[in-house]
């Protein structure tokens, strides 16, 4: 069952963005951990939402944008995507809209801590008999740190766009 209620709309010039708080609407495509010659966390989000036009029906849209923090958790930053960017073709008040409902809505959703949680689990499952390497433990604590993120954290983290050679 849909919650409008926990619904966020955000106008664009191509129409109205409609994101719903729904655990098929969220999930994590990559994830890194910093190594010597890229020294950062990384999540990259698929984001699904309708895209409501005037005069045509919905369009159900997946676009993409990735969380980034620094070895320590001490810097974080939104890094669009090459391709399908939810930060993509839009004006500097529509960006700004995007990263506000990041910051005030994605983050506390229930899709959002259950896309997480899912992928902390399914990474546990596939652990042989629980030993804890490197690896895991910084993959662990990366995770639960995406669950502590606040409204502040994203607000403040700047946004990188792609870089094409």
């Amino acid at each position: 069952m849909m919650d409008l209620l926990n619904a966020k709309t955000i106008k664009t010039t191509h129409g109205l963005e409609l994101y719903l708080d729904l655990v098929e609407t969220i999930k994590i495509k990559e994830l890194h951990i910093p190594t010597i010659s890229n020294p950062y966390y990384e999540v990259k989000f698929e984001i699904d939402y309708f895209l409501l036009e005037e005069h045509k029906y919905y369009d159900l849209q997946q676009n993409y944008f990735s969380i980034v923090m620094s070895e320590n958790f001490s810097s974080i930053m939104l890094k669009e995507s090459e391709m399908q960017s939810l930060f993509g073709v839009k004006n500097e008040k529509e960006r700004k809209a995007t990263k506000q409902l990041l910051g005030e809505w994605l983050i506390k959703t229930s899709a959002y801590k259950e896309a997480i949680i899912q992928f902390l689990n399914e990474h546990e499952k596939h652990n042989t008999k629980g030993e804890e390497n490197q690896y895991t433990k910084k993959l662990t604590t990366f995770l639960k740190k995406l669950l502590e993120l606040k409204k502040m954290d994203i607000e403040q983290a700047l946004i990188q766009r792609p870089v094409y050679s």
